[in-house]
């Protein structure tokens, strides 16, 4: 009877994202990030998902946008950096590029619980070039848009000590 149990919670929370075991995130810091005051965040495209159910005999569905670096530029605003349209030469000395990407998908009890997306993102020297900080975290939730959404959040928290 306490196998059953057990047993029937695990298909119970397979079919719901909030029981995702998420990787840590995986945080590099080669150079205090706060040290600079500018970012110049390279272009992202927006990604549009959906979701939908039927119910009654009715469809819904939904849909969700989002556009990484604008996530990214405004996580990083908040914490007081200053973004960049363009970078600037009298002020390299104090920016950093950002660079973002997915960089994986892991499904999740063998697929039944759903998937996870992964990004990085990089935080370069607009001076030297070199890897100042970089994260790596995974996002889970209704939509790849809310999955990215996400994974953003838990990398730039890991990175910034929120």
């Amino acid at each position: 009877m306490k196998k059953m149990k057990l047993f029937s919670l695990l298909i119970i929370c397979a079919g719901f994202n909030s029981c995702a075991i998420l990787k840590p995130p995986i945080i590099v810091k080669n150079e205090f990030i706060g040290n600079y005051k500018y970012i110049y965040v390279a272009s992202t495209n927006s990604l549009t998902s959906s979701s939908g159910s039927s119910y009654g005999g009715q469809y819904y569905s939904s849909s969700k946008s989002v556009n990484p670096s604008d996530v990214i530029i405004g996580i990083l605003t908040k914490e007081g950096f200053i973004a960049l349209p363009e970078i600037k030469p009298e002020l390299i000395d104090q920016t950093l590029i950002v660079n973002y990407g997915e960089s994986g998908k892991r499904n999740i009890a063998g697929g039944l619980g759903g998937y996870t997306i992964e990004v990085t993102i990089q935080f370069i020297s607009a001076k030297t070039h070199t890897l100042m900080s970089s994260c790596t975290a995974e996002g889970q939730g209704e939509t790849e848009a809310d999955d990215i959404r996400k994974a953003i959040n838990r990398c730039l928290a890991g990175l910034l000590d929120r």
